[in-house]
């Protein structure tokens, strides 16, 4: 279901600033992953497992998604393999490290966002909410991907 009213802006501008403080709290829990190593292990573990698509869906450069990799290769969290059909391309994989790290990441964040919603006055309300705007970044980025990565 898409809104057909906008909040106003001084919501949007609550809620803008609520997120990005969310986002850093989260990245404070994590004592294993970056942000950046954690959502690469995510897209991964979902199944985007060619490296070439994954800077598009991370919004991140190809020399950041490299250096990423790179430093989850060497902690033994990712492996590499070639692509038989295509061999320019490369396939990336978690490793069980790279399943223990991204597990106990999930837990440490789940667990500060838990300390969060029960803060709320409506802890359900604001969680389902959460996983309403995971849908429409999903969306947005598969529309974004669709149209090049603009």
């Amino acid at each position: 279901m898409v809104a057909t009213e906008q909040p106003s802006t001084s919501s949007l501008t609550e809620a803008t600033r609520a997120v990005v403080r969310l986002a850093r709290m989260l990245e404070h829990a994590s004592t294993e992953l970056t942000l950046p190593q954690y959502r690469l292990l995510v897209m991964i573990a979902s199944g985007d497992q060619r490296a070439s698509k994954l800077a598009g869906g991370l919004a991140l450069s190809k020399p950041t998604v490299t250096a990423v990799v790179e430093g989850l290769v060497e902690r033994g969290f990712l492996v590499r393999s070639e692509v038989s059909s295509d061999r320019r391309a490369i396939n990336l994989s978690l490793t069980a490290a790279g399943y223990a790290a991204l597990a106990a990441t999930d837990a440490a964040m789940g667990e500060r966002l838990a300390g969060v919603l029960d803060h709320c006055v409506d802890p359900d309300g604001a969680a389902a909410g959460l996983a309403q705007l995971g849908i429409a970044l999903n969306k947005v980025i598969a529309d974004q991907m669709a149209d090049g990565g603009k």
